[in-house]
């Protein structure tokens, strides 16, 4: 089906959705009754999962027949705003494409002058306000879909940062489009942090998957603790559940990404035998970070890449170190980020 020839298709359809567009709904079982939920079908095989009361983030994700992301145990839970104590933030991590970290922590719990942070931050907790929902047009053309929403992380007497976030597409390509905007909207400094924490799991990743990335890993004291198979691959290979990452058993890099010509940085996961691969691109002077974690668990099986504007140190740490961005009052930034299913003989030929 090539929806860019229009005349493949024009006069033959009733309704866009017999391509694709956005649909709303609310659930009505388990743990994540009531909550908000949006799926986005890009007419290419690529359809995903907007969890409007989870930051809007992504959750579930196909290609055809095949999942692309990692779903944890407890999946889809409702929102928990009051999750930010120390690693509660664990009990309502439900994996998916994007899980979104931050906006003033990422990383672990720690205590500084603007009080505790709980591990990751409060964004993932947050309800999202939808603002609009635009959908595809057979009739004028216009195949381009686009759905917005505003998400704040805000307390009396301050910090207060609101995020906008537009996920767009267009029907006939698989892509994800996400543009974010940070803005301080108090009256005093807001630090910010913020990391985008990418959730693949199996088919897409099995023994042998790529992991595609340019770059510099740099050391860290916890590279003692990495297995001998990231000893050995350094971080671009997947691995076999392994019983080394049974509990909190994991192997992290931090890398300092190469960028192209235009300031874009490229990754992903590309699975030969599957001829399936995951490419993810994002700017470098926006994210500077990129961080791969590994938990080869058995019947946890997981890895993210993790574009960020710091490595997961803390809002204690990066304020220590300098690295600390205060947004001032007013001050705005903007975070770009594309996810693209790749297959076939793209998919095999997916390197930087």
């Amino acid at each position: 089906m090539n929806l860019k020839d229009p005349s493949s298709w024009k006069y033959k359809l009733s309704n866009s959705h017999q391509i694709g567009g956005i649909e709303t709904s609310i659930l009505d079982n388990g743990p994540g009754k009531g909550v908000r939920i949006a799926w986005v079908n890009t007419g290419t095989g690529l359809r995903y999962k907007l969890v409007l009361d989870r930051g809007m983030d992504i959750l579930d994700a196909f290609f055809n027949e095949n999942n692309l992301t990692w779903i944890s145990h407890a999946g889809l839970t409702a929102p928990q705003p009051f999750s930010n104590q120390g690693i509660d933030w664990l009990r309502t991590f439900g994996g998916g494409l994007l899980t979104t970290c931050g906006l003033s922590n990422a990383g672990p719990p720690n205590t500084d002058e603007t009080g505790s942070c709980g591990l990751h931050g409060n964004y993932s907790n947050l309800p999202a306000e939808l603002i609009s929902v635009k959908q595809p047009d057979i009739f004028t053309g216009d195949l381009s879909f686009e759905i917005v929403a505003k998400v704040r992380e805000t307390t009396t007497f301050g910090p207060s940062l609101e995020l906008l976030r537009r996920i767009s597409g267009t029907l006939g390509s698989a892509q994800i489009r996400i543009k974010d905007t940070v803005t301080n909207r108090g009256n005093s400094p807001a630090p910010h942090m913020i990391l985008y924490h990418i959730n693949c799991g199996w088919p897409l990743i099995d023994e042998g998957t790529r992991i595609v990335w340019q770059g510099e890993k740099k050391p860290k004291p916890t590279d003692v603790n990495n297995t001998d198979f990231n000893r050995k691959h350094e971080f671009t290979r997947c691995a076999a559940p392994m019983d080394e990452h049974a509990g909190f058993g994991e192997d992290v890099a931090f890398i300092d990404p190469k960028a192209d010509s235009s300031d874009q940085v490229t990754c992903g996961y590309a699975n030969d035998q599957l001829e399936l691969a995951l490419k993810i691109t994002f700017s470098k002077t926006q994210m500077p970070w990129l961080i791969n974690w590994q938990h080869w668990g058995k019947n946890e099986y997981v890895t993210a890449l993790e574009p960020a504007t710091h490595p997961p140190i803390g809002q204690a740490a990066a304020r220590e170190n300098g690295t600390l961005i205060l947004l001032e009052p007013g001050e705005r930034r903007t975070y770009d980020l594309v996810m693209e299913v790749l297959s076939g003989e793209k998919a095999k030929g997916f390197k930087i």
